[in-house]
């Protein structure tokens, strides 16, 4: 098999697997009807919002979320599909020269789908702490809750450039992992699910916050709703058993 032949079954089999239904990370994104990224087509799609625009005021103001949602989020969504469109359309005509670029627009256009889906119902209007199996591990690896505020806090506001602070399961050693992600696509734990996501790209702040990034974080505590990482825990953990 010649180097082209390589490229061209390994990228059948990842554009056909990028959301494989029995893994992990499918069944339990796909626990709340956002989640859902693809249709039955398997064309990736934007659920809408379980909430109006102005829910989350005044932490989150009306006009970010909607630019954030519709316009951001949306063209993430545009971008995956053309990208997996370029893709298809190299395999089929057998020439790969363009393919290292679309793979690396779809990591970085499907991560950004993937995150922002769940950032959506990781937020209410209604303050809530953590209570079950998640307080229980959180206290177990950090100590109390408060200590994990500060940490997931803490590299939150002091990511280099844009990213997520992330609050994810490690299936690999059953345990909750935070992670300080630059940009999305390159994550640095192979195999975490995200329970938690906070978004600190500037579209996501910039309106109401301007460059005050550690305000925007500390006033998103006041919208994390906590019931919705327990379920997404709870899943995950299920899941890997």
């Amino acid at each position: 098999m010649n180097r082209n032949e390589f490229l061209k079954n390994s990228l059948i089999v990842g554009a056909a697997t990028v959301l494989s239904s029995k893994s992990m990370l499918a069944e339990t994104i796909s626990a709340s009807e956002i989640d859902s990224l693809v249709d039955s087509k398997g064309i990736f799609i934007q659920k809408k919002l379980s909430y109006p625009e102005d829910f989350l005021e005044p932490f989150m103001d009306a006009e970010t979320l909607h630019l954030h949602y519709t316009f951001h989020h949306s063209a993430a969504v545009k971008g995956a599909n053309d990208d997996m469109k370029k893709i298809k359309e190299a395999l089929e005509a057998n020439n790969l020269d363009t393919v290292d670029h679309w793979t690396k627009k779809l990591s970085f256009h499907f991560s950004s789908h993937f995150l922002h889906s769940v950032f959506w119902t990781n937020l209410t209007n209604k303050k809530s702490e953590p209570k079950g199996e998640l307080l229980k591990r959180i206290e177990n690896q950090f100590g109390s809750f408060e200590k994990l505020k500060s940490y997931i806090s803490t590299i939150a506001k002091n990511i280099d450039g844009s990213g997520w602070g992330i609050l994810g399961y490690q299936p690999f050693s059953d345990s909750l992992a935070v992670m300080q992600i630059e940009n999305h696509e390159k994550l640095s734990h192979w195999g975490v699910v995200p329970l938690l996501v906070i978004d600190v790209w500037e579209h996501a702040y910039y309106l109401k916050y301007r460059n005050k990034r550690a305000d925007f974080v500390s006033a998103l505590f006041n919208l994390i709703n906590w019931d919705n990482v327990a379920m997404r825990l709870d899943h995950a953990i299920k899941q890997n058993r």
